[in-house]
């Protein structure tokens, strides 16, 4: 799950309180006398041609430049743009002006701003975020208004390079900061030759969903991995769609709300207006004016029903459920598993809550939440399915304070029986002992490793055991670690750098060990590995799941461009998967679009569903 813990206009607002606080406008405190007196500079200047202000820290006066547009909330302040510029395709002829309170001047005012020019860093200096040239602590006189806005420019498949960033600078930590931008040769400098720059991009395809936040993300290139439903795959981590933009509304418009729009849709009309650099999805379209969107229809699909003889497996993230959501959640999340999921055999649930959601108070029973939603399974049609869980221990498992939350096993009990071994809890490990001709658990439910380091604050794998038509089939329930404090795509180290990988590597280290262990036992065990792995199919962490040959991804089945259970800034991309033993070597796999692709989602991961007959 992906998430911010303030609301947009605070979370900007305090971000930058913390960094007028705290320095984070970099060079802000230097400034002198002499500076001050100097000549007038013009925009480019302040841009330069690389990604930080050569005049970083120094006064500037008396800059001038036609007024392109105006931000009242957040990030209070107005964009300006020279409308000669100096024919220099890496120097940007826009930049923010940054008042903190509400901006005096409109679009079209022809202004002389004079301030202070600083790198003001969105989300901190540790981010790894690139930085946003613009002008502090400003003066600003308004010389005539009614003036002609310059010419946006025009951003589309011709004018984005293919290539997405420049490798970082060895000497300076793997930084790009300090090169020349080459916006012919690498997407992020053409972005960021065009930063504070009033740009359009024409009638586009939606490959991200209308949020919460009224953004959403367009790809001005429409055969860029495309896939049949609209997205944009996220596919290697060398290919990162650089169509991608993300456009928000510049100011809320009663007269045109922002538009809702899914996966596929079209922004027909486009969008014009300065571009920006945040830090929810770095360079952002802040659009003056937005065009209207086109739906295409796109529809939630159905799985099909699983054969008498076939076993269906699923998991499904459900996003911190618990008892004080709406009954409305309870009932589309239930409906999905009946309709959408047809009553899988076995259900892995991740993001269940405890009984009173993030109230930290100690209580880490899961009854009541994974009652109430069982019930609107019954009342959806479904099955009576029984479950099975081990609580956590208090704010043991990470996740959002107090919510406990934890994997939970539905089974139909008509269908499928559950093995019990009693003695499971939050601290006890279970194992793997030869029964019979059968690997078995030595506690079931029981959690994998739960001491291990690699589950510090992460929620711990959970196994259990089933029979279906005499059969035994051990299932392992995970949700690792979340890619929180990953650097984003727009990093000024290039490649970014992904420090959650490194416990989820741990993760799925010990979990290929556990099924080593299974498969030691009884090297024909029907073994499953699946839920949140918050992972792509190419990375270490499934190669680490898959080492030896132990599991399989059984996401690789599927061709190439419907790979994906989850979208983020644009990219559809795998997070959620199901992996597979030896053993089963045919099954049929669906990663049953139904949220991802949505506005109006229940969750923000697709469920995914396994059938095979043991």
């Amino acid at each position: 799950m992906t998430s911010r813990s303030l609301p947009r206009t605070t979370a900007v607002a305090t971000l930058l309180t913390t960094a007028l606080a705290a320095g984070l406008l970099t060079g802000a405190a230097s400034a002198s006398a002499d500076d001050a007196a100097a000549a007038p500079v013009r925009i480019h200047d302040i841009q330069g041609s690389t990604r930080t202000s050569p005049l970083a820290g120094k006064q500037v006066a008396d800059v001038e430049g036609i007024v392109t547009g105006v931000r009242t909330y957040g990030s209070k302040g107005f964009w300006f743009q020279d409308p000669k510029g100096d024919g220099n395709a890496a120097t940007s002829e826009g930049v923010f002006v940054f008042t903190s309170s509400n901006p005096t001047v409109a679009v079209g005012d022809a202004v002389k701003v004079s301030g202070t020019v600083t790198e003001y860093v969105p989300g901190g200096l540790n981010s790894g975020n690139q930085s946003l040239t613009q002008l502090s602590k400003p003066t600003v006189t308004v010389l005539s208004s009614g003036n002609a806005v310059p010419a946006p420019v025009l951003i589309d498949a011709r004018s984005v390079p293919s290539r997405y960033a420049p490798d970082g600078d060895p000497a300076a930590g793997g930084s790009i900061n300090g090169l020349t931008l080459n916006p012919r040769r690498y997407a992020l400098d053409y972005y960021e030759s065009l930063e504070g720059q009033n740009v359009r991009v024409g009638t586009s395809r939606v490959v991200g969903a209308t949020d919460t936040h009224a953004e959403l993300w367009v790809t001005v290139k429409p055969h860029e991995n495309a896939n049949r439903r609209g997205g944009t795959v996220y596919g290697s981590y060398n290919d990162q769609n650089t169509g991608r933009i993300q456009i928000q509304q510049l100011a809320p418009l009663a007269q045109q709300p922002f538009p809702k729009a899914n996966v596929g849709d079209v922004l027909s009309g486009g969008a014009t207006g300065p571009l920006d650099f945040n830090q929810y999805g770095g360079y952002t379209l802040t659009a003056q004016s937005l065009g209207k969107v086109t739906g295409r229809g796109l529809k939630r699909e159905t799985t099909r029903k699983q054969g008498k003889h076939e076993l269906a497996v699923a998991t499904y993230n459900v996003e911190n459920l618990d008892p004080t959501d709406p009954q409305e959640k309870f009932d589309a999340l239930a409906k999905a598993v009946v309709e959408n999921l047809a009553s899988p055999d076995i259900v892995a649930l991740e993001e269940i809550q405890d009984d009173n959601g993030a109230k930290n108070d100690g209580t880490v029973s899961s009854a009541a939440t994974v009652k109430k939603f069982t019930d609107a399974i019954v009342a959806a049609g479904g099955p009576a399915y029984s479950w099975t869980s081990i609580d956590p221990e208090n704010n043991k498992d990470g996740g959002e304070p107090g919510g406990n939350i934890r994997q939970v096993f539905l089974h139909n009990p008509a269908r499928v029986s559950f093995t019990h071994r009693a003695g499971g809890d939050a601290t006890t490990a279970t194992g793997v002992v030869r029964s019979g001709r059968d690997a078995a658990l030595t506690l079931s439910p029981g959690r994998i490793d739960p001491a291990n380091a690699a589950w510090t604050d992460s929620r711990k794998p959970l196994a259990a055991e089933f029979r279906f038509r005499g059969e035994p089939v051990i299932v392992i329930a995970n949700h690792f670690g979340s890619k929180g404090g990953d650097e984003a795509l727009t990093s000024h180290h290039q490649p970014p750098v992904r420090s959650s990988e490194v416990r989820r590597l741990q993760q799925a280290q010990t979990v290929n060990t556990f099924v080593k262990d299974v498969l030691k036992a009884d090297r024909r065990a029907n073994v499953l590995v699946l839920g949140d792995i918050n992972d792509f199919e190419f990375s270490a962490t499934t190669k680490a799941l898959t080492d030896g040959g132990a599991l399989r991804a059984a996401v690789k089945s599927l061709p190439r461009p419907e790979r994906y259970s989850y979208v983020f800034q644009g990219n559809t991309q795998v997070l959620d998967q199901i992996l597979t033993s030896p053993a089963i070597d045919d099954f049929a796999y669906d990663s049953v679009h139904i949220n991802a692709e949505f506005a109006d989602q229940n969750s923000d991961h697709d469920p995914q569903v396994l059938r095979f007959r043991p």
